[in-house]
């Protein structure tokens, strides 16, 4: 990972708090704000295991349940008072037709991927206000914008995620808290394995799938969570990204640039 020389005199004093911090991309994120001098605390329904940051503190909880975020906070302003970013990773994915989606399946990815969101930001809003600044970031998807079958829920939440983000940003504007989101594609972690192992995307073995993948992007790759957690750093360093707001960064290899008829 490319680490600054000369961090900045603010990151000693900084603290973020991320979200599905045990996933891929979130494991990845949770290593490179630590790199860069700021406190993490990371949050989970699943284990983290021993090699968290220990300037930081990991909370393993379900951020489904409404009463689970308040005392993820409370856990959060007892090890900080003070927060400078969150970023919104978490998330579930159900790979099946809409037809054949139930009703609690449905609502369990809107819990998780929406209304988790809508909480969090509404307890974090004071801690930043009250540091004069913040910036939050959310973690949506390419589906948000184009997307395939047999993936409705999760595209319809990461479709509700972006426009959420650009309502946030226009209201938070007048506490100095920037929101933003970052819409990824194809990236090689534990969730797209599981939804490419479910037949989502193509047929054949799970490494034919992936190249098929592959080939769709511009790049001819699939992308790293470490590229996803430096796009994810930029969006809420404040030194890099202090004039953007309420804007969608697509990190997807260029598979969204091409024509699918051609």
């Amino acid at each position: 990972m490319n680490i600054p020389q000369s961090p900045s005199p603010l990151s000693s004093l900084r603290t973020v708090l991320i979200t599905g911090a045990a996933g891929g991309i979130g494991r990845a994120t949770v290593r490179l704000f630590a790199d860069y001098g700021w406190q993490v605390i990371g949050v989970d329904r699943a284990e983290f295991g021993a090699a968290f940051p220990d300037s930081g503190i990991f909370i393993q909880s379900d951020i489904s349940e409404p009463a689970n975020l308040e005392e993820i906070f409370r856990k959060a302003q007892s090890f900080s008072p003070r927060l400078d970013a969150l970023v919104n990773n978490a998330a579930v994915q159900i790979a099946k037709p809409l037809l054949e989606t139930s009703v609690e399946e449905w609502d369990g990815v809107m819990v998780s991927n929406l209304r988790a969101v809508f909480l969090a930001v509404k307890l974090a809003h004071p801690l930043m206000k009250s540091a004069g600044h913040g910036a939050i970031v959310n973690v949506s998807s390419v589906h948000a914008v184009a997307t395939s079958a047999n993936i409705a829920s999760y595209a319809a939440s990461k479709g509700g995620l972006l426009a959420l983000s650009r309502a946030m940003a226009i209201e938070f504007a007048p506490d100095q808290i920037r929101v933003n989101a970052i819409l990824p594609g194809a990236v090689d972690t534990p969730m797209l394995h599981a939804g490419l192992s479910r037949g989502h995307v193509g047929q054949g073995s799970l490494p034919e799938r992936l190249e098929n993948l592959a080939s769709k992007t511009v790049i001819g790759r699939v992308g790293k969570p470490e590229e996803i957690a430096h796009a994810i750093y930029f969006l809420a360093d404040e030194t890099q990204s202090s004039f953007m707001t309420g804007q969608a960064l697509i990190v997807d290899g260029g598979a969204t640039a091409r024509l699918s008829t051609e």
